[in-house]
């Protein structure tokens, strides 16, 4: 074990946040480009635009789960979680180059159906992307011990996976999603690979939670997983991504409808230039909202949770997300506002992404964190799939297009509520008296 990871240093948390920024950039792809090529450049409907993002989340459901419980018990190529970052960074990879040539991989395997190619490829990337996912945020609670130091983690990994996130954003809006593809395939494979060579894994937790015996905050050898807690953060984070997802798969709708609207007798030329613009207010608007997300975490919220505990924290930001909502549909007509109402919602998004993770991880067992992560999982993707089946078609047929932003509001001030209900954690608690 090197130096670094032994003291907790600051650049030991950077590269401990490299493999989920790998993960969150590939994400962050995924949600500029995917609904935009769908739509802009094989023509699909919002329904079925609609249907292909719930194929991953169909695959997470189980991959997550399972991929947690395995890599709690396996070990191989020197740890449990390094090996499926490895192999979820490679697949996520390949299959973002993919999403260019869809018609082209159509035509070659002769399958006579773009959708289900479509498909094939957004279910691989998403599945690639989980597989990944779970053991990036079970690493960081694995090789850090519980209280302030593990919110530290997931700040950190929020606050360099959000800035990739906006540069992937910018670099979309600046030089086209074409590129913004390739260049991140680089990246992820790069912040895949690199870590494995500054961290090492525990094999045998027990040594650890030994060591956690003489730290200022004494926790029980056998912690078991208080799942009363745990429903009540599952039911909070739930509403949270029914939110979140709406915005991120059906703005296109509301921009298209609000902001850049495509005229009735409006040539080929005409429509390839308004598309062009719609990418770009998208890029525009989640680089907007991932740079106050990547800039709250650990500069903001974790000084803010050590003063006023997490769960405070989290419902306050989650509630001033639903407020942004809210005002998005009341004064959003042009491309300007929408930029700046997206930082308030940004506030919300930096805590969705950071916090949950950390709250959690104390009420989880710590020798089965992938199972737990895994059970976690379920509380985005069955929000993501509701979305996908449910939210879609009201998208689809509301000729009101608000309706995007009414839904995401509704959801996150539910959300505000039952992050209410859940109780600040014993170490937490012991952390703020001091």
């Amino acid at each position: 074990m090197l130096a670094i990871q032994k003291k907790l240093t600051n650049p030991f948390y950077a590269i401990l946040s490299l493999p989920a920024t790998a993960m969150g950039f590939a994400l962050s792809i995924q949600i500029a480009v995917l609904s935009w090529i769908l739509n802009t450049q094989y023509g699909l409907d919002y329904k079925n635009i609609g249907i292909i993002w719930s194929a991953g989340p169909l695959a997470g459901i189980i991959g997550q789960i399972l991929i947690g419980v395995i890599s709690d018990k396996v070990w191989f190529w020197g740890g449990r979680r390094r090996p499926f970052i490895l192999i979820g960074g490679t697949l996520a990879a390949g299959m973002l180059i993919a999403l260019p040539w869809l018609r082209e991989i159509n035509e070659f395997l002769g399958m006579g159906s773009l959708i289900a190619v479509a498909i094939i490829i957004a279910l691989t990337l998403d599945l690639a992307i989980n597989v990944s996912f779970n053991p990036t945020r079970s690493l960081i609670s694995d090789v850090t011990p519980e209280g302030s130091a593990r919110t530290k983690g997931y700040t950190w990994m929020q606050t360099i996976s959000g800035f990739f996130g906006v540069f992937a954003y910018l670099l979309g809006a600046w030089f086209g999603n074409y590129n913004l593809i390739y260049f991140g395939a680089v990246v992820i494979l790069l912040f895949s690979i690199v870590p494995t060579f500054f961290i090492t894994e525990s094999r045998d937790f027990s040594e650890e939670e030994k060591e956690d015996e003489n730290a200022e905050i004494k926790e029980t050898k056998k912690k078991k997983a208080d799942w009363g807690q745990l429903f009540r953060i599952y039911l909070a984070n739930g509403f949270s991504w029914i939110g979140v997802q709406t915005m991120f798969v059906f703005i296109i709708a509301f921009i298209n409808q609000k902001i850049n609207p495509t005229p009735e007798n409006a040539t080929e030329q005409m429509i390839s230039s308004i598309n062009d613009k719609t990418g770009q207010i998208i890029a525009y608007s989640f680089a907007v909202l991932n740079t106050v997300g990547f800039i709250l975490p650990a500069l903001v919220l974790e000084p803010l949770t050590e003063k006023f505990g997490r769960i405070k924290v989290q419902a306050s930001c989650i509630a001033l997300m639903a407020l942004g909502y809210f005002l998005i549909l009341m004064f959003v007509a042009d491309a300007i506002v929408l930029y700046i109402l997206m930082a308030v919602v940004g506030i919300g998004w930096a805590a969705i992404v950071s916090l949950p993770f950390a709250i959690m991880s104390e009420y989880a067992e710590k020798s089965r964190m992938g199972f737990f992560m895994g059970i976690f999982n379920l509380s985005i993707v069955i929000p993501q799939l509701f979305v996908s089946y449910v939210v879609g078609s009201f998208v689809e047929s509301a000729t009101d297009k608000n309706i995007v932003f009414i839904i995401a509001a509704v959801s996150l001030a539910l959300s505000a509520i039952f992050w209410r209900l859940v109780k600040e954690s014993k170490a937490v608690k012991v952390e703020i008296e001091k």
